[in-house]
Parts: C-alpha cells; structure tokens; sequence
C-alpha cells in the first residue's frame, strides 16, 4: 500500500508540472505561427531534446528492451544503429536547409504548407495531400499513445482501462491546447531528462539484482546467437535462427523515416539561430545513441533478473515489453524512497508517451485547422479566430484518438511501426528532392507523395504477408517506389518556374535568414 501511494505521488508530481508548463506558456501563444512553430524561437538544447523525446515514445523504455529480452542483440541492435544513422544523417543534411528554405518559401509553418510553398502548386492539391497524409497516419498514432497510458496506468493501480486512458489523454490535451508547440518542447525537455533518469537508475538497479555483470554476461551467452548481431536468439526456446543480410538491410531501413517526420522536422524549422544546428545535432546524436544502447542492456538485464527469480519470466516479446516495470514494481517493495524512484521511472515511461503524443496532437490539428481549413478551404480567419480554430482542433482530433484508443488489446508497437512506415515513405522521398534537387516539380512531388503512402499500405498487406524475401519492412520498397517515382515524374513534365529555382539556389547560401 506504501508503495502504491509512493508510486502515485511521483506520478501525479510529474503529471502536475507538466499541466503547470502548458498553463505558463498559454499567454505566448499570440497567433498560429505560435502555436504551432513558437515563433522559431527554441533554443539549442531545447530544440535537440524535444526531437528526440518526441521521437523515441514509449518504444525506448518498453519496445526496445522488450525485443532485446527476447531474441538478444541483432534485432534491437540493428534497429538501433539504423534510428543512430538516421538521427544524425537528417539533423546534418536536412536541419539546416529545411530552416533556412522554410523562412524563404513563404515563412511556412507546417510541413504541407512548405510543400506548397516550395514548389508554388496554387491549387492546393500537394498541401491537401500532405495534409490528409497527417491525419490518415497521425491521429491513429496518437491513440497509440494514449493506450499505452492507459495500459500502464491500469497494470499499476488496477484502474479501469478507460478511466486510465481518459484521465492520461486529458493531462496531454489540456498542456498542448493551451501551451501549444512551445508547451510542446519545453515539455519534452523535461520528459527526456526523467527518460534519461529512468534508464540509468534501471541499469545499476537491475545489475545488481540480476547478481552483476558477470551474472548477465554469463545468462546471455547461454542461449544461443543472444549476443551475435548475425543471428537471433530465443529465451523461449534456446534456439538461434539466422539473421541475414536482407533482413539487417530491413531493420536498418528504419533510419530512413527520419526524412519524413513531421513532428521532427518541425524542431529544425522552429530553432532560432540556424548557426546553432551543428550543438544541437550533437546532443541528439550523442543523447539517442547512449539512451538506445542502455535500453538494449536493460532488455538483456531483464532476462538474468528473471532467471535469478526476481521478476517473473516473459515469453514474446509483447510480454517482454513490461519488464520494466515488473522491474519497477520489485523497486517499490524496498520501502518508501525506492518507491518514489520508482515513481519515477514509471513517469519516465509515461514520459516517452506524452512526448510522443503532444507533437502529433499539434501536427494533425495544424493538418486540419491551418492547412485545410486556412489554406486549403481559404477560411477567412485573423490571428485570434486561428489560435481558437488551432485549440479546438486539438481537442477534436484527442477525441478522434480517445475512441480510437478505447480498445486495450490493441497493439502500440504496430501502429508505431506502420505510421513510421507511412511518414518516412510520404513525406522522406519528397522532402529530400525539395531541399536538394532543383528540378524536381509539384508534379513529381504529388506522384511521389500518394505512391509513397500508398505502397505503404500495399507492401503492409499484400506483398510481406507472402513472407521469405517478401518479408520486407514496408518503409524500404515504399521508400524506393516513392523517389524513383518523383524523379521520373519530374523529368517527364515541365520544369519548376525561374522564381521556384531563384529561391532554391537563395535556400543553399549561408547568409542567416
């Protein structure tokens, strides 16, 4: 009971501050290009912080450890150095010019309305797409994160689930409605500093129960291809299957959906000072590879914790993905203080989930309220009537994800990995051919975008359920589709008008904006 109560302190502190962070920034937000964007004034650490914490979800502390738990090192390892590569490939080619060429194409505030802006398509078609793209794959990732609110919630205090889910969606809601992308990012700063204390605390805490590192060393070799990234192993049988070429080259395939973020991308056009850029690719960069690698360690911890008996033993991976919080729950017993450590770490989980959550909760209601509605439909509205627009659409699209998310048997690590799939294969192809090929046009960038998004669903269920070579990450064939497409377009029809190739060539200097 003591421990309960010590549990439910450190979480509804945690929950407190991050209500009270929204509340202080709601009078900041004097107009959309606020709410959404902060008005490009986040600075460095902020700016590298909240990419990442908005990126990284409840997959850091549940996903990763939970795979690693299971099968050993090669899946979770590949996929880790396939999101590392990433990480740092999209801060060092993208970050700056996406910056700089956002403020030159019409000061664009949102990822459909920079397509627009950029490539000068005046009937809106791209900036609907772009837009529609949000929402399709949006709205039900952000479900996703409030299921697993409502999962974790419910697992600790025997709560109804839809009590659990309603309560943690409401404390999201109200920080992002009020607080907007400002809220958004501070947020996120503090939510990847209790992410950061919760995987170290877990690691020293979990060797140390597991009998040392001796102990775990000496467990995971035991079973066999644990520890090798060319096979993988399995705690349920004792068994090793290969791990080949095709399917690292599928794991690390992640890497590529970085390109087509919104939510990440939008951190590189909010920073400041572009000069600042290469510090804050720096902390990302160093910050995902350590925070990965531990969550790995920890999945691996996991399964010594479980064969010296202090947690109970996981079979797939699903199962494995609570591990830390059986972790967490074994923490508690120790009395009072440990029991508000482990508050913490249970907050740092819901840490990753509300990251998550509140920068897709801006996007998809940008989607709607401004390039829709605004740009789109062309809603006349002033700067006032936009910001109401903005908070109510963020109420709307929560209420979307509310219902969306009222099944607890719904799987978070599915949706994650399918909406990760749809972005970098919609949005990566025609980001990178934005910022680096002059020739490509609204043509190519509409073909590329809808083959993209649609190839997704395409590989998804009709292709990779054949399996053997088929068994493709869908990012991977969609992603290749999708550029080699814009390319083909684009040279079949009419090159860009001479002002779309003046402002390119203006977006590639290195003059601040």
């Amino acid at each position: 009971m003591v421990s309960t109560i010590c549990i439910a302190i450190a979480i509804v502190a945690y929950m407190a501050v991050i209500v009270a962070v929204g509340i202080s920034f709601s009078k900041k937000n004097q107009n959309a290009d606020d709410f959404y964007l902060g008005g490009r004034q986040l600075g460095p650490i902020v700016t590298a912080m909240s990419a990442e914490a908005s990126d990284m979800s409840s997959w850091l502390l549940m996903g990763l450890p939970g795979v690693a738990y299971i099968s050993g090192i090669a899946d979770a390892g590949w996929t880790a150095i396939g999101l590392a590569v990433g990480t740092y490939l999209n801060w060092l080619i993208v970050a700056r010019r996406l910056r700089r060429y956002s403020v030159i194409a019409g000061n664009s505030i949102t990822i459909p309305e920079f397509f627009k802006n950029r490539y000068r398509e005046n009937k809106n078609i791209l900036l609907i797409i772009a837009a529609l793209v949000i929402l399709v794959f949006f709205v039900p990732y952000t479900a996703s994160g409030f299921a697993a609110c409502g999962k974790l919630f419910s697992s600790l205090f025997g709560m109804n689930y839809m009590a659990a889910m309603l309560i943690s969606a409401a404390v999201i809601i109200i920080y992002t409605m009020l607080g907007g992308f400002l809220a958004a990012s501070t947020t996120d700063l503090i939510q990847s500093i209790v992410m950061t204390i919760a995987l170290v605390v877990v690691l020293f805490f979990g060797t140390h129960h597991a009998g040392g590192v001796g102990a775990v060393v000496e467990n995971a070799k035991a079973i066999p291809g644990y520890l090798s990234m060319v096979q993988m192993g399995n705690t349920a049988t004792g068994e090793a299957s290969p791990y080949g070429f095709l399917t690292i080259v599928s794991t690390m395939a992640w890497g590529l959906g970085y390109f087509g973020m919104p939510h990440i991308l939008l951190r590189f056009m909010a920073i400041k000072n572009p000069a600042d850029i290469p510090r804050s690719r720096r902390i990302a960069t160093v910050w995902v590879c350590i925070s990965m690698t531990v969550a790995i360690f920890i999945g691996i911890i996991a399964y010594s914790m479980s064969k010296a008996g202090v947690i109970a033993t996981f079979e797939t991976s699903s199962e494995g993905e609570t591990a830390i919080i059986a972790i967490s729950n074994f923490m508690a017993s120790y009395g009072a203080f440990p029991a508000l450590v482990a508050g913490v770490i249970l907050a740092g989980i819901l840490a990753c989930t509300m990251s998550t959550s509140d920068s897709q909760l801006l996007a998809a209601s940008s989607s709607v309220s401004q390039n829709i509605l605004v740009d789109g439909f062309g809603i006349k509205m002033d700067d006032k009537q936009k910001l109401v627009a903005a908070r109510l659409t963020v109420i709307v699209i929560a209420i979307i994800g509310v219902f969306l998310a009222k099944n607890p048997d719904s799987s978070v690590f599915q949706i994650v990995s399918f909406a990760w799939a749809g972005f970098g294969a919609a949005f990566g192809p025609v980001m990178l051919c934005a910022l680096f090929w002059k020739r490509s046009n609204k043509y190519g960038a509409i073909a590329g975008m809808l083959a993209g998004g649609i190839m997704v669903f395409v590989w998804k269920f009709g292709v990779r359920p054949m399996g053997g070579a088929w068994n493709i990450y869908e990012l991977l064939p969609a992603f290749i589709v999708a550029l080699v497409l814009e390319v083909v377009v684009s040279l079949l029809t009419k090159a860009p008008e001479q002002e779309v190739l003046d402002e390119f060539e203006k977006a590639k200097g290195n003059e601040e904006i």
